[in-house]
């Protein structure tokens, strides 16, 4: 079964963004609602698959998209 994290951002315009480098990629990505879980705050984050994690952390980071923190999905 495969396994997703989530990517928690500041604003959605950082979703926005990240989504949009996400696209250019071959990565897969959804952008989604934040679950109950992690957060009680309305808004948005991306899923991706969590043996990316890595990669699209490092991506994110050279392309200056800041997030909030990385989880694995609940």
């Amino acid at each position: 079964m495969e396994k997703f994290a989530v990517i928690l951002f500041n604003s959605n315009n950082y979703v926005m963004w990240a989504a949009k480098l996400l696209r250019k990629s071959s990565f897969y990505y959804k952008v989604v609602g934040i679950p109950r879980e992690l957060s009680s705050d309305c808004g948005y984050c991306v899923q991706i698959k969590l043996d990316e994690t890595e990669k699209i952390e490092e991506m994110l980071k050279d392309t200056g998209i800041v997030y909030n923190r990385i989880e694995p999905m609940p």
